[in-house]
């Protein structure tokens, strides 16, 4: 029952904030794109260095995660590991991230409840951390264009298994703009209107010619 009285203009406290949430970028590895079918590659690229780049915006940390670097997945992408050269990468053999403990310890000093999960390949090496993250009482939002399985059906029935378990689902512009929130935060407006335009494709392209247009503070 809603209380009329009780009712104000405030955010509900599932979203996400700069401070309540950390993003974790799982196995972006050569090996693991090549046997990735369920989407088109450049999009999944794209769609994770949007993510990382809007985490760096907001000052949100970032959990950086390969498995078998040097025996077989080969390095992170370039394009997330040159973001912050100083973000050390964790290495594991475990295909279950949750199961790593150098990785496990990672995640903890972010000090965060909310994880923004995002990575290769949807069935494996995401669902893993995911189901046992949520079992360890964290609340998970899955970065659903930023993730890639085998095939479509692995990926959708991953998501499926991890909604069914309590995880939400999202994409990286979705995080990206909850975190901005309001036009009105001039301090990260420039920085969010800028990313969009590079990886936004046609939403960033309206954000270009509306500023061509109306003027250089068009938004929405």
């Amino acid at each position: 029952m809603v209380d009329i009285a009780e009712v104000t203009a405030a955010p509900g406290p599932d979203l996400l904030t700069p401070d309540n949430c950390a993003v974790l970028l799982v196995d972006h590895q050569p090996q693991m794109f090549f046997a990735t079918g369920s989407g088109d590659r450049t999009a999944i690229i794209n769609a994770t260095v949007g993510l990382a780049k809007a985490a760096q915006v907001f000052g949100v940390p970032i959990v950086l995660s390969t498995v078998a670097a040097e025996s077989f997945s080969g390095p992170l992408l370039p394009q997330l590991a040159s973001l912050d050269p100083n973000n050390k990468i964790v290495d594991r053999t475990t295909m279950n991230a949750w199961e790593d403990e150098a990785f496990v310890e990672a995640v903890k000093a972010t000090g965060r409840t909310k994880l923004v999960i995002a990575g290769l390949w949807t069935e494996v090496c995401v669902v893993g951390p995911v189901l046992s993250a949520l079992a360890q009482g964290y609340e998970v939002y899955v970065v659903a264009d930023a993730s890639g399985g085998v095939s479509p059906e692995a990926h959708e029935h991953a998501l499926q298994r991890m909604l069914a378990a309590g995880a939400v689902p999202v994409t990286w512009v979705q995080v990206l703009l909850e975190l901005q929130r309001d036009w009105a935060r001039t301090e990260t407006y420039k920085a969010v209107t800028e990313l969009v335009k590079e990886h936004g494709g046609a939403y960033g392209i309206g954000v270009v010619y509306a500023q061509a247009v109306i003027g250089e503070h068009a938004v929405g």
